[in-house]
């Protein structure tokens, strides 16, 4: 029987852990802290769980336009955060397959603190714990990039925020990529003045233009002074109110006040303890592990899978990495973990999401027709009073498949997914639209932006319904 040890037990390293034990290996499952690593302790649960509550009291504001008279919403912030914590732990007790590594003999030793290689094969922890295994997969995860500026020890991370005991006065956000944004909108909505601050020419860079413009305008209607392009950070300095920021543009310096100041400008490998010179694991030019399409290290028994490796830096798609990595470790086989559709969003107000190329991308390599439908033409979205956003979507002309889908505002998250599965099967616009959507639904915007491509393209007898009865 082979032995395999994974470092880290969040959703890569549990996923590891489960498929090794299912292939027989003699597997350890090591956690720094607690079971469930940042995802299920301080990453997508309990931040879902904070955005929900945010759209409690958004929902709570509209209840006069329904004829429902109450109140204004008061935010009890330390209940809120026992409900949250209450939230975290049904989660990794129901839903994180706990019982299953159990099951399966998975020997899980939590709260083991830092761990490194004495060499190839052989593991210590930071409480004691002598660890040797035939292979080993790395699933540490990251931690949030610190910047080398003057006074960043009195800045915050995110971790810190969703920690906080009180909501904060004010709160400069410094970095507006999905992190921050998210910070920004749900502590908005707890009552918070937001000041988001952005280097780049605009907020999530990495998403759609349409979808960068249409969130920025959103936040400034909710009331956060976004400040793009701002220029450069110089210092931090402590006040008697908080933190100041220092920075800079074409010579000229400006400061900005806040309670709190929370950075959030990156994510990077969590390796430093972890002595990777002695199994000889390299790390790529930006700090990653490196690994190949199938998650093997540059040590023949070493693997990666999750944050750690830089890619994508997602839950199910850390998932994915690890049961390919654990496969691969214990079979010998060539499991590749690389989808080509990979749906990513944020529970933001409004909340935006994507999937497959944007229209920019596409177009490098297509000849692209552009199909869009408002959040303000759909039934649904109309009686939840939920109207600010689009769907957009991007198409081959020729081959009249999608290839990209884009989403700002209620329920993006969830109408993304129904795009990503029609991008995976390859499906061209026509075979979507002669799908009947249920009605009235929030998908409907995707249905809308479908038969606007369809509409540009021409049906040609292939999308007939689109013609008569738009729907939703």
């Amino acid at each position: 029987m082979s032995s395999i040890v994974i470092l880290g037990a969040g959703p890569a390293g549990a996923a590891a852990a489960l498929r090794a034990a299912e292939l027989g290996a003699e597997t350890t499952l090591v956690a720094n802290g607690a079971f469930g690593g940042m995802a299920g302790n301080d990453g997508p649960v309990p931040v879902r769980a904070l955005a929900h509550v945010a759209r409690l009291i958004r929902e709570a504001r509209q209840l006069g336009r329904y004829g429902v008279e109450v109140g204004q919403p008061v935010l009890e912030y330390e209940r809120m955060l026992a409900r949250v914590a209450e939230v975290t732990g049904d989660v990794l007790t129901h839903s994180a397959r706990r019982g299953d590594l159990d099951r399966l003999g998975v020997t899980l030793i939590e709260n083991a603190g830092g761990s490194r290689f004495v060499d190839s094969h052989v593991i210590a922890t930071e409480t004691g714990a002598t660890l040797q295994a035939d292979h080993v997969v790395i699933c540490t995860g990251g931690v949030s990039r610190r910047l080398p500026i003057p006074g960043f020890e009195f800045t915050s991370t995110h971790t810190d925020a969703w920690n906080l005991s009180s909501v904060p006065a004010s709160l400069i956000v410094l970095g507006a990529g999905a992190t921050g944004v998210q910070v920004a909108s749900v502590f908005n909505a707890f009552g918070a003045k937001i000041q988001l601050f952005e280097a780049g020419p605009r907020i999530l860079a990495t998403e759609d233009e349409m979808v960068s413009d249409e969130v920025s305008r959103a936040l400034r209607a909710n009331g956060i002074d976004v400040r793009e392009d701002f220029g450069s950070v110089k210092s931090f300095e402590k006040t008697a109110a908080g933190v100041r920021m220092m920075f800079s543009k074409n010579g000229q310096t400006n400061s900005a006040e806040a309670a709190v100041v929370l950075v959030a400008v990156g994510w990077v490998a969590n390796t430093r303890e972890l002595n990777l010179a002695a199994p000889g694991v390299a790390l790529d030019a930006r700090g990653f592990v490196k690994v190949d399409a199938y998650q093997r290290t540059t040590a023949p028994h070493v693997y990666a899978a999750g944050d750690v490796t830089g890619r994508y830096m997602l839950v199910m798609q850390a998932i994915h990495g690890g049961i390919a990595a654990a496969t691969n470790a214990v079979k010998g086989t060539e499991l590749s973990a690389i989808n080509a559709v990979n749906p990513t969003g944020s529970f933001t107000d409004p909340e935006y999401a994507q999937v497959g190329l944007t229209e920019a991308q596409a177009s490098r390599s297509h000849d692209v027709v552009v199909g869009m439908g408002r959040f303000s033409e759909v039934a649904r979205t109309i009686i939840d009073g939920r109207t600010t956003g689009f769907c957009k979507v991007v198409v081959d002309r020729e081959t009249r498949r999608l290839l990209g889908c884009h989403v700002v505002g209620e329920r993006a998250v969830e109408i993304v997914q129904l795009a990503a599965v029609a991008i995976a099967a390859g499906m061209t616009i026509d075979d979507v639209l002669r799908i009947p959507f249920s009605f009235p639904i929030y998908p409907g915007v995707l249905f809308r932006a479908l038969g606007s491509a369809a509409l540009e393209l021409g049906f040609a007898g292939r999308s007939h319904f689109v013609g008569i009865w738009p729907g939703q």
